[in-house]
Formats: structure tokens, sequence, C-alpha cells
């Protein structure tokens, strides 16, 4: 129902307003559970729950170019082997702790990330092409690790379990479960502030029709680069854990399209872009 101005009316916009407050109550309530889970159940549980925060984190790190840009980057596994490899081998080779090696993973990762983009969108690729050079990369990747003996070659890297917090290891599993909680809140608090903002309204209407934008005077080579460079930063972060978790970074593995398959299938199947 509208007014004469046709303006939505009060009784049109209280259902609306029910479903917001509903929706905001769920999530305290979420929020308020989830940091308890570890007290209130056993072991799988907490394991379950920290695998699923984590590619949580990487799909909205991946929505953000993927969902929001619409720019299907199948190759983001690339993101967080590089991010991987670059702590993890500061850190056995050079003592360096992974909380710093985590930031120096994620520059590379975003410097990756241009490289790509720049490729891939300063040469108009999109759909299917634009897939392919990710994937390309991804796998570029993988056969450069596998082949480098001073990064484990084709073994890959192990890392000794110290139980030091310095070293990103922790004696009780309970310390990844909130680390990977705090890193799916950070992801999901940066795609919320980027949809809120002018950068989400441009990326989502270069979603939507590419050649309107071009022609009504966005730059969207910028607002696409951005987007590549900001997901593949989130998504180097992601790299750290995972390394530092299971404490071993192989090429095929972390390199690998199932990673990228994982990677891309949850925003997808919860709904890109959102």
């Amino acid at each position: 129902m509208s007014d004469g101005a046709g303006r939505p009316t009060t009784a049109a916009r209280r259902p609306a307003g029910r479903a917001t407050a509903a929706v905001v109550v769920a999530a305290v309530v979420v929020l308020l559970v989830l940091p308890a889970v570890p007290r209130l159940f056993g072991s799988y549980a907490v394991t379950l729950f920290t695998l699923i925060f984590f590619y949580g984190f990487l799909g909205q790190a991946w929505n953000i170019v993927g969902g929001y840009a619409g720019q299907l980057s199948a190759g983001h596994a690339a993101f967080v082997g590089v991010g991987a490899y670059t702590s993890a081998v500061l850190s056995i080779s050079y003592g360096i702790t992974p909380w710093i090696g985590m930031f120096v993973g994620a520059g590379l990762s975003a410097l990756l990330g241009a490289v790509i983009g720049y490729l891939g969108f300063r040469f108009g690729l999109r759909g299917f092409y634009f897939v392919l050079l990710t994937v390309a990369f991804a796998e570029l990747c993988r056969i450069v690790a596998a082949n480098v003996e001073a990064v484990g070659g084709a073994q890959g890297l192990y890392i000794t379990f110290t139980g030091d917090p310095r070293q990103f290891q922790f004696g009780d599993t309970r310390a990844y479960y909130y680390i990977a909680f705090a890193l799916m809140l950070g992801a999901t608090g940066v795609a919320t502030l980027i949809e809120r903002r002018r950068f989400g309204i441009y990326l989502t209407a270069i979603r939507e029709d590419e050649t309107a934008c071009e022609a009504l005077g966005v730059d969207v080579f910028r607002y696409k680069m951005l987007a590549m460079i900001v997901s593949a930063l989130l998504t180097g972060i992601g790299g750290t854990f995972y390394a530092f978790y299971l404490f071993s970074v192989q090429p095929n593995t972390v390199f690998g399209i199932p990673l990228s398959v994982e990677i891309i299938i949850r925003p997808i199947v919860g709904g890109a872009g959102t």
C-alpha cells in the first residue's frame, strides 16, 4: 500500500520493520551463543565450527569480488597459498612470528591479486575467460611451489609444534576456534561496510550491467581492481591460519582447484553478493 505520493504507508512498512528486528535479534543471539560453544560441547564440535568459521571467512573474502562485483574468480586458492607459504617460510627459515608474516603474506596476495586483476580487467576478460585466467595463475603458483626446494618442493613445508602463541600455535584448540570466529566476523564486517558505501553500489551496478556503467562514466577498471585487491588481501590473511592450523603446507593442496571450489561454493549457495 502507498499514499497519494507513492510512498509506502505505515502499515506497509510495519512487516519490513518486524522482519529486520527479527534478523537483528537472531544475529545477537547467535553472536552470544557461538563464543560459548567450546565450553558447552566437545572437541569435535569445536573443530567443526572452526572449519565452518574459516571457510565462512574465505567465502566472504571471495564474495567481495565474486559476489558484489560479479567477477568470478576460480583461483582464490592462489591467495591462500601465497599467504600460507609466506608466513610459514618466514617462521621456519627466519624465525619471524606468523603474526607479522600474516600481514606480509596478505600484502603479497594483494599484489598477486593486482597482477591478475590488471591482466584480466585491462584486457576486458569477462565470464569464462576471467575464470580461466584465475585458474591459470593458481596452477602456475602450484607448479612454482612444487619445483622450488627453498619452499619444500613437492613435499611442501612442515611446521614443528611448539605450543607458543607467539608462533601462532596453541595447546588448546579452542584458541583456533575464537580466531576463526574473529576472522569471519571481520570479513563480514568489511563486506557489509563495502555494501553500504558508494564503492559497494558501484560494484553491484558493474555486476548488473558493466557496459552501462562505463557509458555513465563510472571508472569500472578502478573499482574492479579495488575489489580484487581487497578480496585477495583478506584471503591471504586466511593463508596463515590455514598453515598454522594444519601445521603443513603442500602445493598440490593449498593451490589446488578443490580448495578454490570450496571457497566459491559457500557464498554461491548462501547467496553471492549478500
